[in-house]
């Protein structure tokens, strides 16, 4: 990741720059990334879009979340688990989302996983690899990680329960996205927020 430290949006509020490079990344960021998320579907839904992510860009999926959310009936887990094939024949002809079958599929058997789980225990899984303390504030993004032993662990975790399609970078990914870790900058209007 090529360095930057905190920019001045229009308020003048300083953000972490990738924060201020569309209208859509300055209202994600204000006012969703680095919140904690809780919730198993909240948090399956956020797992299964770090997926879909994988290899593109936050904003191609961040566009189509709504084709997303409408597709896979609201993340619901419990509703995901009853697709069968013709719903991933029908995803994959989709235009309102990522027509990746690998990806499709890992979420639809995801969800048939997770059916199975305690109500509480995906969430309870992901937040236990929260770090202990948090870090220090990164001063600029180069000093944002993309792996750490939490997220390598957490990625891990999850396919030792039989989470597909979740490897280190995308458990980071997950972690900053739901308030695990707070990766905004030094400086930055949402920081601790």
């Amino acid at each position: 990741m090529s360095g930057g430290g905190p920019v001045a949006g229009p308020d003048g509020g300083l953000r972490c720059p990738w924060g201020l490079s569309t209208e859509d990344y300055v209202a994600y960021h204000d006012t969703e990334w680095g919140k904690p998320v809780h919730g198993d579907d909240a948090l399956y839904e956020r797992l299964c879009l770090e997926a879909f992510q994988s290899g593109l860009s936050w904003l191609t999926i961040l566009r189509r979340r709504e084709g997303f959310r409408k597709a896979f009936a609201d993340f619901e887990i419990a509703a995901v688990a009853r697709f069968g094939p013709e719903d991933a024949e029908r995803l994959l002809a989709d235009e309102g989302i990522i027509r990746n079958r690998a990806k499709i599929e890992a979420t639809l058997a995801n969800a048939k996983v997770l059916a199975g789980w305690r109500p509480g225990e995906l969430d309870a899984l992901i937040w236990s690899h929260a770090p202990e303390k948090p870090g220090p504030a990164p001063e600029d993004t180069a000093d944002v990680p993309a792996v750490t032993p939490e997220s390598t662990a957490l990625a891990k975790a999850l396919k030792k329960a039989g989470i597909r399609f979740v490897g280190p970078t995308t458990a980071y990914a997950l972690m900053q996205a739901c308030g695990l870790v707070d990766d905004h900058l030094a400086g930055c209007v949402s920081r601790g927020a």
